[in-house]
């Protein structure tokens, strides 16, 4: 589990093709932090697990599912920087909010003002529309942010971005039409399951 407070920038160097689907290699750029195989990390919040530790590149195995529901299938130029965020501990300060790594699926940036306030307007995968709502949580490229804004209709949200959010991560970077990994607040698909179980039973 991770909080979407994201505590280094690395780069991916290498995407190669593996019986498994593909083995990444990441840079981390210097981070501090150590991981040991089989630990977790929130990858522009896709969750991976550590297979491989050497000097300056860590390697992940990454399947097919993951790769077709998130932007690690799309890397065409590399090296390409992502967020890293380390598995939190009991004792870890929940500073954004509960993120799995389990990401629901690819959003398209739609726009992006940068005079005065700095706003990205994001166009959701439909399955994930009905969970995002106003002033709710929502995880773009595993960064913790507040839905500033969504139709009603669910075709987009917005998120407002702070300069400091803007200076220790990707989201700087967006560009309309880039694709962005979604992860909607877990507490509204549990919420939204709930409900449509009980309406189904009639309760």
């Amino acid at each position: 589990m991770f909080t979407g407070i994201v505590q280094h920038v690395g780069r991916i160097t290498a995407a190669e093709p593996s019986a498994a689907g593909a083995r990444l290699t990441l840079d981390p750029c210097g981070w501090s932090h150590e991981p040991a195989r089989g630990d977790s990390i929130s990858v522009s919040g896709t969750c991976l697990t550590v297979v491989q530790v050497q000097p300056g590149a860590w390697s992940f195995d990454v399947i097919p599912q993951t790769l077709a529901r998130t932007a690690l299938g799309t890397l065409a130029s590399l090296p390409r920087a992502v967020n890293l965020e380390h598995a939190v501990l009991a004792s870890t300060p929940l500073g954004g909010h509960i993120v799995q790594g389990h990401v629901d699926g690819l959003g398209r940036v739609a726009s992006i003002q940068t005079s005065g306030q700095w706003r990205v307007r994001i166009e959701p995968p439909e399955p994930v529309a009905r969970f995002i709502v106003s002033q709710g949580s929502i995880a773009v490229d595993g960064v913790s942010l507040t839905v500033a804004d969504a139709a009603a209709d669910g075709a987009w949200f917005e998120v407002a971005l702070i300069p400091e959010t803007l200076s220790r991560t990707t989201l700087a970077a967006l560009a309309v039409g880039h694709a962005v990994n979604i992860e909607a607040d877990h507490l509204s698909k549990l919420i939204a399951r709930e409900v449509e179980r009980r309406l189904s039973h009639g309760r």
